[in-house]
């Protein structure tokens, strides 16, 4: 059966991009940003489409592309649109699917959903934390905003410099699965992100 692959962060500019190409490599999988707020002709499909290498994933277009890059409740408010969790259907695949969503889970779509709303109990969850002062704060409350949505297949991805204290303490207080790091690369490039996807396979796999 195929899976769905939620990314989300811890808040914003974590990595979730370049963790969706990761795991839309390492699995083949097609690749979804449901909301896309600002940046239209350079979006995070854009990025992810330039740095998946295979062949068989499929890009979808968005449910909403919003021109301005605020947080989606606000660019929808300024393009004169309402976002709608019910009207936002995903793509038709037989593949395994990756959602990439918009900064951290309580973002606000509008006055009453956030983007943990756009995620369904049988997904997967990928939490992107990068270590800054507050980190392990914001990575344990995002686990348990998951848990008490009754989410359990939830594993972690660290970016950027390696941290040990925080991460053992986000691990062990989490108890959520490490599927690994990503570190501080001087860039990313299909070669790379080629490295990455085959170095998480397994462990993504197995959650």
């Amino acid at each position: 059966m195929p899976k769905t692959y939620f990314i989300t962060g811890i808040g914003t500019e974590v990595g979730k991009t370049v963790v969706s190409a990761i795991v839309t490599e390492a699995l083949q999988a097609d690749y979804w940003k449901p909301i896309q707020a600002g940046d239209l002709d350079n979006s995070d499909s854009h990025k992810v489409k330039k740095l998946v290498a295979n062949e068989t994933s499929k890009f979808h277009e968005n449910a909403y592309a919003l021109k301005t890059p605020m947080s989606p409740h606000a660019a929808a408010a300024i393009d004169k649109v309402k976002i709608q969790v019910n009207k936002i259907k995903r793509p038709k695949t037989k593949n395994d699917l990756v959602i990439e969503g918009a900064g951290g889970l309580l973002v606000p779509l509008n006055k009453k959903e956030v983007i943990a709303d756009l995620i369904d109990k049988e997904d997967v969850v990928i939490l992107v934390s990068r270590h800054y002062l507050g980190s392990i704060n914001h990575s344990l409350l995002s686990i348990d905003a998951l848990k008490s949505r009754g989410i359990e297949k939830i594993g972690i991805i660290f970016s950027g410099e390696e941290h040990p204290t925080t991460e053992e303490a986000i691990k062990e207080l989490g108890k959520v699965e490490v599927i690994g790091r990503i570190d501080e690369e001087p860039y990313f490039d299909e070669r790379v992100v080629q490295e990455y996807a085959e170095k998480f396979k397994e462990r993504l796999c197995e959650i």
